[in-house]
């Protein structure tokens, strides 16, 4: 099983997280923001990794510290759980479609950690989540998870519906990459010999 634990714990916040690659996209999401936990569910059921995080931090100053820290042990777990990367897919993609939205994603699990956004949104908040943390989750996750990372939005003018399909579509080009390709049993998808 391709599994992973990570539990970090910093002066602003303690976050754990546990997924498993080869899930069916169970998820306990537990972060004290409402609209993150709804994002993370989906991050999950799209990408069939099954997901359990509970996170704790400093809500009274803002949700940033959290929901960043969280990228951040996502992606630590996603590389533990990946190993050498042999046999996988490597690359994702999906372009969703969410009522007046459409979010594309492009994605490589090569180390090489680097994050396009062109996925602004209309409004700064959505409820009470500030929208601009959006961008920071998928920026730590990138950066942790050692992935190239480009996410368009494509159209769209409601904010709830860009950020629940730029998690959605992420999720679904995250499940094409790793997964194990049966034609590339044991072999690294990189012709450099290292990933």
């Amino acid at each position: 099983m391709r599994t992973a634990s990570i539990t970090r714990k910093t002066a602003e916040t303690e976050i754990s997280v546990e997924i498993n690659l080869d899930g069916t996209g169970v998820y306990d999401n537990q972060t004290g923001v409402g609209f993150f936990d709804h994002m993370l569910d989906q991050l999950s059921r799209h990408s069939l990794i099954d997901m359990t995080i509970r996170a704790t931090g400093d809500l009274h100053i803002d949700d940033h510290h959290t929901v960043e820290d969280t990228g951040i042990a996502i992606g630590q777990a996603l590389v533990r759980a990946l190993g050498d990367k042999k046999g996988i897919r490597r690359y994702g993609h999906f372009a969703l479609a969410m009522d007046d939205t459409q979010v594309a994603c492009a994605l490589d699990l090569s180390a090489r950690p680097y994050l396009v956004w062109n996925c602004d949104m209309p409004t700064q908040k959505i409820g009470s989540f500030d929208t601009e943390l959006v961008r920071e989750f998928f920026q730590a996750l990138s950066t942790n998870g050692g992935i190239t990372l480009h996410i368009d939005r494509v159209h769209g003018i409601n904010s709830h519906h860009i950020a629940e399909a730029a998690f959605k579509s992420v999720a679904r080009a995250l499940r094409m990459a790793v997964e194990v390709d049966p034609r590339m049993a044991g072999v690294l998808p990189s012709t450099k010999g290292a990933l």
